[in-house]
């Protein structure tokens, strides 16, 4: 480093515990000083040497905006503290395992399962770029998978790292990807066995070690293939040194391969009882590690997943009998006795020994053979064969030699066969290979296992730096800069060491051929010969070990055991016996090389070679030729051809520490693994260039803060940058300008970050400046506005204070003036009071007298008025009864109001008579006084003039006489002001019920109305009907009302003349007009039998005279029945209108828009209607009258009266059949006019059927009509059937008011009956003569009745006699026209009417909606109606035309009952919709538009089925098209079911061509503009990530445009509107779950602005589901989780506050997913502070009630159940017309 450090510089120093600790530099440095103070993040302080002779300071840390990149060569400064640092912070902070170094994928193990393998996870990111996404092993296999399908090129995927760092994880779940997104093309279900062989392998060749659980103990390479589609077709592996040693030793915390234990948990299964296997305990090569059993590990279940793959892949059931026999067969070999004798010379095995029994009864081999020659050997020489005893270690290292290659050579058989069923005989296009392979391996001991692990390492350590470089190579030359060439470490003399000519492995091997060969002296000869190497060197203290410098670290291998291993001798006695074993599996294992069954090798196949790296087992006369490390070194050549010929990606596992922790990290570890993987490698060659790579747009995005105005006015932004770069580093070797990146050295990119930081910085203080000036200035105003209000109310409280004082002077002497003036006042009071009291008590005694005075006579005048008031109570009281009486039973009816009357006429009637009487006496006594006196006066004027005193006294009397008249006279007004008051209020009662009645009248008007508007369709007419009805009851009630009131008046006038006429009989005081009156009163009355009329009534008693009617009896009774008749109708009215109330209750259900249309189309069809009535009434008239015209002029002709009768007859019946003929044309023609009138109406509404074909025709004529017209001929069927079915509801509604009638009629019966109960009670109570009067008055009332109700329908008779009597004029007038007639018509009428006879054609014969075609000619209606048939030819023509033609042909077939017709033909209609839909598969508008006629058939199937439920919305013709003979419910099933298969087949197409517009769209499209400008730093891309991922992009704009193309292609299909609804819900729901899940792994894309902009975006999608009006469909729901995960990018995240708005409000996101949006929350800049972990862990805590599943991404590929609701046609199939471009010519109409 040439640099300067500086004060607050952070640096990286060296530590012991932690590899690398970070620091702070204090002072600045000099050069010179020979340390650097420093502050460590605890703080203390620290002071750190620095080495002057090599210059080297510590290395710089990295800007915190850098830290927790994705790629580790995106950061600024590469080193290994950075390294380390950034895969420590995403190891524990952010839970991420995954992360790139440049074209290697770092994998950290975090030792428990993540929720981020499922499906989900895999679609994904299938189809993505590798660094648009957060680091994955499925990034990398797609990247592979990408390339081989764009570079047609082969693939490969290396994982390594050291056991127990998860590399057959990572493997398998690569070839999980490749099997998920490749899936093979054809039913042979390869992705499946690829994945089946995983199970099969781990349980053969992985074991548990003090590292590793299930660490694999071989190395492996698959190859999946690929056709030129690339689907997988098939897969082959190739193993590699297979650890043969672990099957009979394991160290401590050990165990063997998982096969045997899983046997051993499994051997209590009846079919393994003959292994005679136990407890793996009991087993010796099982139980040397101590326990055998793994935590949280099933034996016994993973054998059965074992079993199953096995089958899965082809292998038989006998087979795998045979490998278990074998398996279990090794265990007892293991457990054989070995019983040594001369001193351990020689030794046996006991013959009775069970497991040695069992042994050779498992693998069928002779029991005494196998016993002796496991304890002997035999020596070949050239002059005699002899056999040897061996030593009891000898016998123990051939047991244990044998165990192990039987497991080896089953090894190789289980591989060979997976790779047999894995093969395909389909041409292989392409592959991909996952190379699973052991890491570098250093440990205490190293022997020969390890040390060709660390040679193969090293073989791939070459391969993959000359990989990078070349990678590094390209890249500059690609985009155009200069370069020099890189140093960068080469390991080939390390190479050339281990496999060069007498390398290593060719004196291992030399050393092995020579008889006397030992470890010691090939150790002595590695000394000779490479002692001098540079990679090789001698242990001082030992003389057997030797250690060799490879690339990662220098490892000390121990020789003891090399020869022996790289042998790998087995005796050839004992390969023999089991040869010959009686099992012919276990015989083949043994069988030479090229006996062994080998993978066919196909045409066209790669040069490569199948076959496994260790190669089956030979005689011992040939084994020996190629030993383990020549057949490692010549398999490893092979690999290394093979990856030199394809495409290397790397994935280095890494393991955080040794006590196999969950998120654990040890740094030491970690560092040392990533040295020996070669990651630091990488970064060393990448920052030895230019390690930062930034795309001009991005940069310019960035950086453009630092660009002058200047700059950013042009339009070439390259320029800008370059100007840009030249003026902020000056050095130009800091950066090259490539084509489409700018490169930097290492370091420049922090500095330019730097820059930026203060540029930034320098803003933020001038934006402080100016926001704390104006604050400043803020707060000095309200200073000053607070001491300018302080003085101003300062001012007024003194100005206050003065005027206080003022009030108070002024107050003190309006005090002491009023105090002055009281003082005065109550002097002048006193005297006042005193002389008033004086006054008062003198003035009270004289008043006093005169009250007593008074009082007595009001006493007097009291005593008076309580008499009169009596008096006058008592009548008041009388007229109150009566009045309240009235008032009582007014309500009820009229008829005690005329009772009442006729009452007070008779009480006055009485009075008057009374009156009269005391009136005519008083008279006669009067008369005679005076004519008495006057006869005195004559005698006493005659005699002397009498006395003046007897003149006096008679002059008195007259007096009195006068008084007397004059109180009559009083006591009479006194009456007429009573009978006045009586009429007023009768007058006044009347004119209530005149306002009750007008009241009721107007509330019947608006029921009548709102009945009206709320009746349903059907019962408008009869409605409209009733209501005139009702109108005219009203008009008759109201005459009836007027009739009453005229009576009232004819009443009261009578009323008037009584009383005049009794005020004349009062006034008259001579004897004549008494006379006179009283022969008046004698004039007889009115006859009580005469009956009639109320208007009768009236006249006759106007032309007899008021007076005369008085008691007239038959005008009280008529009156009487009046009444009883109008309260009867009252309540038939009010049952009326509770009645038609129900109904409108009823009828509320129907729309308002509908009764009106119902109503203005029932008035047109009327007016129409009775327009051509009279139209034809008056043209029939006088076609009547020119026919008898015509018949009159020929009657004096011919006199033939038969002729003329048979003429006669012939005319009536053309007559009769024209008659008929022209109703129905004429009803015709009523239909079409009101369809005219009411498609003029829609006209004007702006209403448009397009549906309909402009080519329409009538179904009974060939002759063209237009659109319109038909249109108008189908809706007047509509309304044919509308109006049957009215007519039909009429009938019902007259049956349910007879029966209503029927029911008042018993009701009035039983009221009456009541009454009479009643009567007859109060007879009872009544004294004999009130009997007598009561039992006449209602005898005469009853018969008074009768009378009246004969007399009624004796009026009724006389009225039908007239009727009939004018009925029977007009037909003798008729039989005298039709003799006349008989008698003109000639013999020439005759003829002529037998011609016009001929001419009457018979009506034609309706369409009844059926298509007849022959049995020959179903492929051809298919072909021409399904296969072969265009949306756009039928686009023009009734929506879903295809459906309604092929109902109409199984309609046919139903009704001449043919059910073979019909099962063919639906049948066919299947199978030609699952074609057409094969064929189509992508096509998103035919699979529309069979979707909508599919269910248009099912909707056809259900309306016309006869069912009732289905049949509710019919018409009457619509009723009459129903199937008659078969029950279609079977295929109503398999439609329904094929139409859920084309709703799939339809979201299929939908989702694929909306999938890729997803991301861009909603996430990545700046709909807002330069809101998302400001990204985060971009990542290096290597591979397939070029400019032609920007030509995928999509804008939300053209997103909408294509939702709108489904919307508008669904809309004119005449697809279900809830269907449509349906579909956009899923759409919205796959747009929701892939805009989500790409959120939650990418971290680029969870910052601030993109919530911004995201939230933006979901607001237009909203929007347009708002114009589409498809807002109630759900679709808006379904984008809730990603609305929240918006607004989480939105909210403050730092305290707990924070903490608890966030739970609240993400309620539809899951723990997992929040927790993962936090932990990619990417500040865009240093001013915005990090997600801390603490508050991740608060969050985790506050949503641990939740319980959520553990489950991260969401199911895109999830689709809700669909519903397709019943929804009946209104078209009738009478009415669709055939287009001739179906070419459906042989189909009749029927």
């Amino acid at each position: 480093f040439s640099f300067s450090p500086l004060q607050y510089t952070r640096v990286w120093i060296p530590d012991p515990d932690e590899v690398w600790k970070s620091a702070e530099i204090i002072k600045d440095y000099k050069e010179g000083d020979k340390s650097l103070q420093l502050k460590l993040e605890d703080e203390t302080l620290y002071e750190y040497p620095l080495d002057l002779q090599g210059h080297e300071l510590p290395f710089l840390r990295n800007p915190d905006i850098l830290v927790g990149q994705n790629d580790l060569t995106a950061l600024s400064y590469l080193h290994e503290p950075a390294v380390l640092h950034n895969l420590k912070v995403r190891f524990l902070e952010s839970n991420h395992i995954y992360t790139y170094c440049g074209i290697v994928l770092v994998a950290i193990n975090p030792y428990e399962p993540l929720p981020i393998y499922e499906q989900d996870v895999i679609y994904a990111y299938s189809g993505q770029n590798m660094g648009d996404m957060d680091p994955h092993i499925f990034a990398v296999a797609e990247e592979a998978y990408k390339q081989m399908a764009r570079d047609e090129k082969n693939q490969s995927i290396i994982v390594s790292g050291e056991s127990g760092a998860g590399k057959t994880v990572s493997a398998k779940y690569a070839m999980r990807f490749f099997a998920t997104v490749g899936g093979s093309a054809s039913d042979t279900n390869i992705e499946a066995k690829v994945l089946a062989s995983s199970p099969i392998m781990e349980a053969i060749g992985n074991a548990k070690t003090t590292r590793n659980d299930n660490s694999s103990r071989f190395g492996k390479y698959i190859q999946i293939g690929f056709d030129k589609k690339y689907h997988i077709i098939g897969a082959n592996m190739r193993t590699y040194l297979l650890e043969k040693s672990r099957v009979v030793f394991q160290a401590e915390d050990e165990r063997n391969y998982h096969i045997f234990y899983q046997l051993c948990a499994s051997s209590s299964l009846p079919e393994f009882k003959d292994l005679g296997l136990t407890c793996a305990e009991d087993f010796f090569y099982t139980s040397q590690g101590g326990d055998t059993s793994i935590d949280g590990v099933d034996d016994a279940a993973d054998f059965e997943k074992t079993r199953h793959a096995f089958t899965l892949l082809g292998v038989k059931e006998s087979h795998q009998m045979t490998i278990f026999r074998i398996i279990a067969a090794i265990l007892h070999l293991g457990n054989l006795e070995i019983q040594g004798e001369r001193d351990g010379e020689a030794c046996s095995v006991s013959s009775e020994d069970e497991h040695l029994s069992s042994f050779c009864s498992l693998l069928g081999v002779e029991h005494s053979q196998m016993q002796h020659w496991l304890c002997h050997r035999k020596l070949v020489t050239t002059a005699e064969t002899l056999v040897k005893s061996m030593s009891l270690h000898q016998v123990e290292n051939a047991r244990n030699a044998l165990a192990k290659h039987i497991y080896a050579q089953l090894f190789t058989w289980i591989v060979q066969h997976i790779n047999v069923a894995l093969h395909s005989t389909v041409r292989q296009h392409s592959f991909i290979g996952v190379l699973d392979i052991y890491g570098f391996e250093t440990f205490e001991v190293n022997s020969f296992e390890q040390f060709c692990i660390n040679y193969a390492n090293e073989k791939l350590q070459q391969q993959f730096n000359s990989h990078v470089f070349k990678l590094e190579q390209e890249e500059y030359m690609k985009e155009e800069i200069s370069w020099t060439l890189i140093e960068f470490y080469d390991n080939q003399p390390c190479i050339d060491l281990i496999e060069a000519k007498l390398g290593i492995l060719d004196l291992l091997d030399e050393e092995c051929k020579v008889p006397k060969g030992t470890d010691q002296n090939w150790a002595q000869k590695l000394y000779d010969r490479h002692g001098a190497s540079q990679h090789f060197q001698k242990p001082r203290m030992s003389n057997t070990s030797f250690i060799i410098l490879h690339f990662a670290d220098k490892v000390e291998y121990q020789s003891e055991g090399f020869l022996e291993k790289n042998r790998d001798t087995v005796y050839e006695e004992q390969i023999n016996i089991l040869k010959n074993s009686k099992y012919q599996m276990v015989a083949d294992l043994f069988q030479e090389e090229e006996a062994a069954p080998a993978v066919p090798v196909r045409k066209g196949a790669p040069r490569i070679n199948v076959r496994s790296a260790t190669p089956p087992f030979k005689a011992a006369n040939k084994e020996h030729r190629k030993t383990v490390g020549h057949q490692f070194r010549n398999s490893l050549r092979l690999l290394m051809e093979t990856l030199n010929a394809t495409t290397p990606h790397y994935v280095r596992c890494i393991k955080p520490n040794d006590e196999k922790l969950p998120f654990k990290f040890d740094p030491k570890r970690a560092v040392q693994q990533l040295r020996a993987c070669g990651v630091l490698e990488t970064i060393r060659i990448s920052a030895a260039a230019f390690p930062s790579r930034w795309s001009y747009p991005d940069f310019f995005n960035r950086y453009r803060v630092l660009m002058n105005k200047r700059d950013l006015s042009k339009n070439d932004k390259k320029q800008i940058c370059q100007t840009l770069l030249k003026d902020l580093i000056k050095d130009p070797d800091k950066f090259q300008f490539g084509r489409t990146k700018i490169f930097f050295r290492a370091g420049q990119v922090a500095y330019l970050e730097k820059l930026r930081a203060d540029k930034f910085r320098a803003a933020t203080i001038m934006i402080q400046k100016t926001v704390r000036g104006w604050l400043q200035r803020a707060k000095y105003q309200r200073l000053r506005r607070a001491a300018l209000a302080l003085q101003r109310f300062a001012r007024g409280h003194l100005a206050r204070r003065l005027f206080e004082n003022l009030r108070r002077t002024r107050a003190a002497i309006i005090l002491q003036k009023q105090y002055r003036m009281v003082r005065m006042r109550r002097a002048f009071l006193r005297v006042r009071n005193a002389t008033l009291t004086i006054q008062a008590f003198a003035r009270g005694m004289f008043v006093r007298r005169i009250y007593h005075q008074m009082l007595t006579e009001h006493k007097a005048a009291v005593l008076q008025k309580h008499v009169r008031g009596w008096l006058a109570r008592l009548r008041l009281r009388r007229a109150r009864a009566r009045s309240a009486q009235h008032l009582k039973k007014l309500n009820i009816g009229m008829e005690n109001k005329v009772v009442q009357l006729q009452r007070k006429v008779d009480e006055q009637n009485k009075e008057n008579k009374l009156l009269n009487e005391q009136l005519s006496m008083l008279t006669s006594a009067h008369s005679s006084e005076v004519e008495k006196l006057k006869k005195e006066l004559q005698q006493y004027q005659q005699s002397q003039r009498g006395d003046g005193k007897q003149l006096l006294s008679l002059q008195e009397e007259m007096e009195q006489l006068r008084m007397e008249l004059e109180r009559a006279h009083g006591e009479r007004e006194v009456m007429e002001d009573s009978h006045g008051k009586e009429r007023d209020l009768l007058r006044k009662r009347i004119s209530d019920l005149e306002e009750e009645n007008a009241l009721l009248k107007r509330e019947k008007e608006e029921l009548n109305n709102s009945i009206l508007c709320q009746s349903e369709d059907e019962f408008a007419q009869n409605t409209v009907e009733e209501n005139t009805q009702m109108k005219k009851e009203l008009e008759e009630e109201r005459s009836r009302y007027q009739n009453l009131v005229k009576e009232y008046a004819s009443l009261e006038q009578r009323y008037d003349n009584l009383r005049d006429e009794i005020t004349i009989m009062k006034v008259m005081k001579n004897p004549s007009n008494q006379s006179s009156l009283e022969s008046d009163s004698n004039n007889p009355s009115i006859c009580t039998s005469e009956v009639g009329d109320t208007e009768d009534v009236i006249q006759q008693v106007e032309e007899i005279g008021m007076e005369k009617a008085a008691m007239d009896m038959t005008l009280f009774l008529k009156l009487q029945k009046r009444v009883r008749e109008l309260e009867l109708e009252r309540k038939k009215l009010q049952a009326q209108l509770e009645k038609k109330e129900q109904e409108s209750k009823k009828s509320q259900v129907v729309e308002t828009k509908a009764e009106v249309a119902s109503e203005h189309e029932d008035f047109a069809y009327n007016s129409l209607k009775r327009q051509e009535l009279e139209s034809e009434n008056k043209k029939l008239k006088n076609e009547l009258n020119e026919l008898r015209k015509a018949i009159a002029d020929h009657a004096t002709q011919n006199n033939s009266c038969s002729d003329v009768q048979d003429s006669y007859n012939l005319l009536l019946n053309q007559l009769k059949s024209a008659n008929e003929e022209l109703e129905v044309r004429k009803e015709e023609v009523l239909i079409l006019r009101s369809q005219i009138m009411k498609a003029a109406q829609q006209k004007e509404t702006g209403k448009d059927m397009e549906s309909i074909s402009h080519n329409a025709s009538w179904p009974n004529s060939d002759q063209y009509v237009d659109r319109e017209d038909a249109i108008e001929a189908y809706q007047g069927m509509c309304e044919t059937n509308w109006l049957l079915e009215a007519q039909l509801q009429e009938q019902k509604r007259e049956h349910e008011e007879e029966v209503e009638a029927l029911r008042n009629e018993m009701d009035l019966m039983q009221e009456e009956l009541e009454k009479q109960q009643q009567a007859f009670l109060q007879s009872l109570q009544l004294s004999p003569e009130a009997k007598v009067d009561f039992g006449l008055q209602q005898e005469i009332t009853r018969l008074t009745n009768e009378n009246l109700d004969l007399k009624e329908l004796l009026e009724k008779l006389e009225k039908n006699e007239k009727k009939l009597k004018k009925q029977l004029k007009i037909y003798r007038k008729k039989v005298q026209d039709f003799e006349a007639f008989q008698a003109m018509v000639p013999e020439e009428w005759r003829s002529r009417e037998g011609n016009m006879q001929m001419a009457v054609q018979r009506k034609e014969k309706d369409f009844q909606g059926m298509l007849e075609y022959c049995k020959e000619d179903e492929p051809r209606l298919i072909r021409n109606l399904i296969t072969d048939l265009k949306p756009q030819a039928v686009s023009a023509t009734v929506p879903c035309l295809p459906a309604y033609i092929l109902y109409m042909c199984i309609r046919h077939a139903d009704y001449i009952n043919d059910d073979q017709k019909l099962n063919s033909l639906l049948t066919s209609t299947i199978n030609g919709l699952k074609k057409v839909l094969k064929k189509h598969h992508n096509d998103f508008e035919m699979t529309s538009f069979w979707l909508a006629n599919t269910c248009r058939l099912l909707h056809c199937l259900k309306q016309y089925s006869g069912e009732e439920c289905f049949m509710t919305q019919n018409t009457a013709k619509q009723n009459e098209h129903c199937l008659q003979n078969f029950d279609l419910v079977e295929y109503r099933h398999a439609f329904s079911q094929l139409s859920i298969q084309i709703y799939q087949q339809l979201i299929n197409v939908a989702e694929t061509i909306l999938h890729p517009m997803i991301v861009s769209a909603v996430l990545e499209d700046e709909s807002i503009p330069g809101l998302s400008s400001v990204k985060p730093l971009g990542y290096r891309k290597y591979s397939s990530n070029s400019a032609e991922g920007d030509n995928n992009s999509y804008t939300l704009d053209e997103m909408i445009h294509q939702l709108n193309t489904f919307h508008s292609i669904m809309c004119d299909q005449g697809l279900d509107p809830e269907i449509i609804q349906q579909v956009f819900k899923q759409l919205f729901y796959m747009i929701n779950a892939v805009t989500l899940n790409n959120l939650l792994l990418r971290k680029d894309v969870c910052s601030w602005n993109t919530g911004m902009q995201l939230r933006f975006n979901i607001s237009q999608l909203e929007e347009w589901l708002r114009g589409k009006n498809l807002q109630q469909s759900g679709a808006a729901k379904t984008l809730e989780p990603l609305i929240q995960a918006a607004q989480l990018l939105q909210l403050k995240k730092k305290t707990s506050e924070d903490a608890n708005a966030i739970c609240s409000l993400c309620t539809s996101l899951m723990t997992q997913q929040i927790v993962k949006i936090l932990n990619l929350y990417t500040p865009v800049n240093e001013f915005e502070e990090r997600v801390t972990v603490t508050f991740i862990r608060n969050i985790q805590k506050l949503l641990q009630e939740r319980n959520d599943p553990p489950q991260l991404l969401l199911d895109f590929k999830h689709v809700f159940p669909v519903q397709f609701p019943y929804n009946p046609s209104a078209i009738t199939l009478d009415s669709i017309h055939l287009p001739a471009s179906l070419k459906l010519d042989f189909l009749n109409k029927v």
